[in-house]
């Protein structure tokens, strides 16, 4: 029996019990790990039948419910989604839940908080393009704060994974995320672009930031860092707070000033982060010197492998840019100008997945036993009767 129950993107209006039982009748709840709904539309009696089903799931996992109120009053949403995460509260084994392309707003949020502030075991939290604003961003910040406290003494967070973009944070919910991240100080992967958070706010949340050391992936792209914002990023790198650090997105963060470089630039050209393997710093200002000191580092961060920086105050033949192409190529990295490489590199991997696809197409099993092989007489033999059966058949 598949452990896994998914209806995801099948565009359907579930609005009464009726229409989603329909869809739940003989799954056993009790076996189900993962649970995909986003994509179609759920209403408030759907979602009060979805909950029953959720109370009795025993090994959940997995929960992806983004997506489930497209074209709902702001009225039905309350309701429906308080159902869903009550049902889960309690789920000891619930790691993942993804909430995103749900139009919560700052009104709609509170029906998390129950579930949120209690879940012990979650790993990954997935709140992507919910209109939270600074109101709702506040909200679901004091939840996770309040769901470290509540660990026992020398306890540590499960939580590692934070996606919250697209939410128009801003500085108004900077310093509750920045205590929640810092309580926690187990995360790896944050991922909070596009929040119109400015200055002040970007140096607060660095520095909940700072208090996890495990971070390897921090996404921060179109938030507005200035001169405070990027001497309060540079401290922290120039202290190795991420020592495994892997990926750095601060493409359209304004991290230079005209004349100057970065001090951002000047803390990743001390070499530290040596397991750094892609950084992209598209439209930050960067001038030829920002270029010509990361290239002087590449040798000192060997995994580097890509680095993003289109649309900086450079040309392609600028001798910065000429250098840093030169020193990543010698460890087999690329380093990404302009849109029209980037889209020849997305072309040149779909056709290597096609290409994979069709060779495992015309790939035949040969690990086949011996002893399973038909003699080779008797399945000509059955190919020909097959052949004279069908002569015989007539289409009327």
């Amino acid at each position: 029996m598949s452990t896994v129950f998914s209806l995801l993107g099948q565009g359907l209006k579930l609005d009464t019990r009726a229409d989603i039982e329909a869809h739940l009748a003989g799954v056993d709840p009790t076996v189900i790990e993962e649970i995909h709904l986003g994509g179609n539309t759920i209403g408030v009696e759907a979602a009060q039948a979805l909950a029953e089903f959720l109370a009795k799931t025993t090994q959940l996992r997995v929960a992806n419910f983004a997506d489930i109120f497209t074209g709902r009053l702001i009225s039905e949403i309350p309701p429906a989604l308080s159902a869903i995460c009550d049902a889960l509260i309690g789920k000891s084994t619930l790691e993942e839940i993804d909430l995103s392309d749900n139009a919560f707003g700052g009104r709609s949020v509170d029906p998390i908080v129950p579930f949120l502030s209690t879940a012990r075991s979650l790993q990954v939290l997935k709140l992507n393009n919910n209109g939270l604003g600074p109101a709702g961003g506040t909200v679901i910040a004091e939840a996770l704060l309040t769901l470290a406290q509540s660990l026992e003494e020398g306890e540590k967070s499960k939580l590692h994974t934070i996606i919250c973009g697209r939410n128009r944070l801003e500085d108004g919910s900077a310093a509750a995320w920045a205590e929640a991240l810092r309580a926690h100080g187990t995360l790896r992967e944050v991922r909070m672009p596009q929040n119109g958070i400015r200055m002040a706010g970007i140096a607060s949340l660095v520095g909940g930031l700072a208090a996890n050391a495990d971070l390897h992936h921090l996404d921060l792209q179109d938030n507005t860092f200035a001169a405070e914002g990027s001497k309060r990023l540079a401290a922290e790198l120039n202290r190795g707070s991420w020592p495994l650090l892997r990926q750095l997105n601060l493409s359209d963060c304004v991290i230079g000033e005209e004349g100057e470089v970065s001090p951002v630039v000047e803390a990743l050209a001390k070499g530290l982060h040596t397991k750094l393997e892609i950084l992209q710093l598209q439209n930050d200002n960067l001038e030829t010197e920002a270029f010509s000191l990361l290239a002087g580092v590449v040798d000192k961060l060997p995994k580097l492998k890509r680095v993003e920086a289109q649309w900086n105050e450079v040309d392609e033949d600028d001798e910065g840019v000429v250098a840093l192409l030169t020193a990543l190529k010698k460890q087999g990295g690329k380093l990404i100008m302009n849109d029209e490489e980037e889209e020849e590199e997305e072309e040149e991997e779909g056709e290597a997945a096609a290409d994979e696809d069709a060779l495992a197409e015309e790939v035949v099993p040969s690990a086949v036993p011996a002893a399973m092989e038909a003699p080779k007489a008797v399945t000509d033999k059955a190919t020909d009767a097959l052949a004279d059966l069908l002569e015989k058949v007539a289409i009327r």
